[in-house]
């Protein structure tokens, strides 16, 4: 599980370094997602909010600070499910290579790792060989959790 006060912290200490603002409201959309510990959508946040919070965020408002959010690398949008999570290196002090998410399909669950930068060197060697600009490093990928794979044979 995850220590959401160190997370809010780091968040907090990194938005001071960049001179940018953790506002109350960008610090309890951080702190639903980090809770949530899975990817959720703009709605399923204005629900939790709500919830949690006693506070009614309008559509515009919430994509807005999304936008701020993942611009500022605090959390990732998923593309593929429209729907956003924590980066679950908040707490690190060291610099990434690019996201992989593997997304379960039966249960959602999403966990994030890293993709060797000597492989992602080759990816970016192969796209431009095929006449492609790449636009996002960031995978994900479609899999199935363990707990959701036990008794099922898969590839």
């Amino acid at each position: 599980m995850t220590n959401i006060d160190s997370v809010l912290s780091h968040a907090e200490e990194y938005c001071q370094n960049n001179r940018i603002r953790l506002t109350p409201k960008r610090k309890q959309v951080l702190y639903a997602l980090v809770k949530a510990e899975k990817a959720l959508s703009a709605y399923e946040l204005i629900e939790e909010l709500k919830r949690k919070f006693n506070n009614v965020l309008q559509p515009m408002s919430i994509y807005r600070i999304l936008d701020f959010l993942t611009a500022n690398q605090l959390i990732h949008r998923l593309s593929t499910a429209n729907k956003f999570i924590a980066c679950s290196h908040i707490t690190c002090n060291h610099a990434h290579e690019a996201p992989q998410f593997l997304i379960c399909g039966s249960c959602h669950k999403v966990t994030e790792i890293n993709i060797d930068k000597s492989l992602m060197s080759t990816l970016r060697e192969n796209i431009q060989k095929e006449g492609f600009k790449l636009v996002s490093p960031q995978l994900e990928m479609s899999c199935m959790c363990d707990d959701c794979a036990s008794g099922i044979n898969l590839i």
